[in-house]
């Protein structure tokens, strides 16, 4: 007989989003973005440095103009937390991201919340935030 064959958790499907999120967003790929979003006129997305966008159509815009603008872009996620209540469910995460442009290149950690409901068994995000964590200043050695 095979192995038994287990159910992934609310948890873990909440969690293979987000990662199917992150790895849109390194492949600068607007089709793979599409599929992890609910497209809703209520959807929102703050971009760091960036004004609230609401709107998938506006947010779907968002994306096509970020990847225009680059060239490569890798994510190493740390800290992801979940949590799942009924139909929704948010992970909290710190990613690194290396953002490479046609200007140079640029890495900064960033403080990132996703926001997912549940539909017919499917999540999809309905908001994402993301944030530049400050800069940490240098401790100083004390002898």
């Amino acid at each position: 007989m095979g192995a038994a064959y287990r159910l992934k958790t609310d948890e873990e499907e909440v969690l293979g989003v987000n990662r199917a999120f992150f790895q849109a967003l390194e492949s600068l790929d607007v089709e793979q973005m599409e599929a992890v979003w609910w497209h809703e006129d209520w959807v929102q997305i703050l971009h760091p440095g960036w004004e609230l966008i609401v709107g998938w159509d506006e947010i779907r815009e968002s994306w096509v103009d970020i990847f225009r603008s680059t060239v490569r872009m890798r994510v190493a996620i740390s800290h992801p937390f979940v949590h799942v209540v009924g139909d929704a469910a948010w992970v909290s995460c710190r990613p690194e991201i290396t953002y490479t442009s046609k200007e140079g290149f640029t890495t900064a950690a960033i403080d990132v919340l996703n926001i997912f409901v549940r539909r017919n068994g499917a999540w999809r995000i309905v908001h994402h935030h993301a944030a530049l964590v400050p800069a940490q200043p240098v401790s100083e050695v004390v002898q």
